[in-house]
């Protein structure tokens, strides 16, 4: 069928079929399909939406697209994470070693940062040496030897959602709930996983802000999947502050490596990252339940066992061999740090988060245009979370700039971003709830 009547058929409500779909995403791949017939088609989507039907053809089609993994050698289950992302979310590299440490194995395949929000990858190109985007030799070696690998998307895994989304971010389609679905799960399913655990952020600070919008996505993110024959469940976790105290790329690496080695955990993240672990376990069968799960990863982290295979993944994939036990040697480190003090004393009552990433961003640490290079040393840390009691003049934050000027202006947009007042707020749930596919 021509492309034009796939667009029509959409654009007038009708259920597409399979095959339709599948021819679809066959001609976005080899190129017959035109930048213009992309965006038309995922307007019509947009308006349109999808069935359940149609978002797992999709899913599927651009799934094979191009490779698809097989690690059916390793001798023990193949899962993963997924996060739609947020501020001082450093959340992966703490969990792929933990459950690795449990027994799984955790082939990654992580973004970098987009809009306000941090990149996984971006904050794994802070270690000098570390090849985020091997060979596929290479990563699977490392996910064989070290039990998981956080690399980039290579060009042979789901090539046609790498147009699409390069057509539907400057189209204004991004926010599409289907088309979101099928560019997430089509990458994870052409990873080879068993089971996959999603991470669906809420609150000022996420892309979906709203409790209907945020269940809605991780709604269609678990029955696609599991329709698509991926066992998947989500957590819905908060998002209406820095998940770390620490927001950029090599600041948010050191605070994992402190975090792995016990040297400081932010709560917050500690909660977040210990029941994705716990879900990551039970959705492989390493774990018999939610507390078995949470037993076995809090023993891996506190015996060590996580932050030995950190460092394995890392040194193997070319970064420095005592990376663990030498961050500091390693990290790149900005010229300028400037304390932002509290204007007054009172309790922090609540975070405009959106704010504080797009403060790291104005200072170099993310992406204006997909061309930008980004800025590893730059970031804000030592963030106190809602709740910290704090005194006229005392921190708030510690900027990490370049220069005077860009310090400046980053420490206004944290204080702006800061609200204190006299009372103390309640805290606020961080794992909100969990979505599980219907039986």
């Amino acid at each position: 069928m021509l492309p034009q009547e796939i667009i029509r058929r959409k654009r007038d409500g009708k259920q597409l079929g399979a095959a339709e779909i599948a021819a679809f995403v066959a001609g976005i791949t080899s190129g017959i399909v035109s930048e213009g017939q992309i965006a038309a088609f995922g307007m019509a989507v947009f308006f349109n939406g999808m069935s359940r039907d149609e978002a797992v053809a999709l899913t599927t089609a651009m799934r094979d697209s191009g490779d698809v993994l097989d690690w059916s050698d390793l001798p023990g289950p193949v899962t993963d994470k997924h996060s739609t992302g947020g501020v001082g979310d450093n959340v992966s590299l703490m969990l792929a070693p933990i459950v690795a440490a449990c027994g799984a194995y955790v082939p990654m395949i992580s973004g970098r940062g987009l809009g306000h929000t941090g990149g996984t990858l971006d904050k794994m190109d802070s270690i000098p040496g570390y090849l985020s985007q091997p060979d596929l030799a290479l990563f699977r070696r490392t996910v064989r030897e070290a039990g998981c690998a956080i690399i980039g998307q290579t060009s042979d895994l789901a090539p046609a959602d790498k147009r699409f989304y390069g057509v539907r971010d400057v189209t204004a389609t991004v926010e599409s709930v289907p088309l979101i679905t099928a560019s997430i799960l089509s990458k994870k399913l052409a990873a080879g996983l068993g089971s996959l655990v999603l991470d669906v952020k809420i609150g000022n600070g996420a892309f979906m802000e709203s409790a209907r919008d945020a269940s809605a996505l991780a709604t269609s993110l678990v029955e696609v999947a599991n329709g698509a024959g991926l066992r998947t469940t989500a957590l819905i976790t908060g998002m209406n502050e820095p998940l770390a105290s620490a927001a950029g790329n090599a600041v948010e690496v050191l605070n994992a490596v402190d975090f792995l080695t016990g040297r400081f955990r932010d709560p917050r993240l500690e909660e977040v990252t210990l029941a994705l672990a716990a879900e990551m376990l039970v959705s492989a069968g390493r774990a018999g339940s939610q507390r078995d799960g949470l037993a076995r990863a809090r023993t891996a982290l506190d015996d060590g066992t996580a932050a030995d295979i950190f460092g394995r993944m890392v040194a193997i994939l070319g970064g420095p061999a005592d990376f663990v036990s030498n961050p500091v040697k390693y990290l790149p480190k900005a010229e300028v740090e400037l304390v932002v003090k509290a204007p007054h004393g009172g309790f922090v009552s609540a975070i405009a988060t959106r704010d504080i990433g797009l403060a790291v961003v104005a200072l170099g640490g993310g992406r204006t245009r997909p061309e930008d290079k980004v800025d590893h040393a730059v970031g804000i840390t030592a963030l106190l979370p809602v709740g910290a009691e704090v005194g006229k003049g005392e921190p708030l934050a510690l900027v990490h700039a370049r220069n005077a000027a860009d310090a400046d202006a980053a420490a206004a947009s944290v204080l702006a971003a800061y609200a204190i007042g006299e009372a103390k707020p309640a805290r606020a749930k961080v794992v909100v709830r969990k979505i599980a596919p219907q039986d």
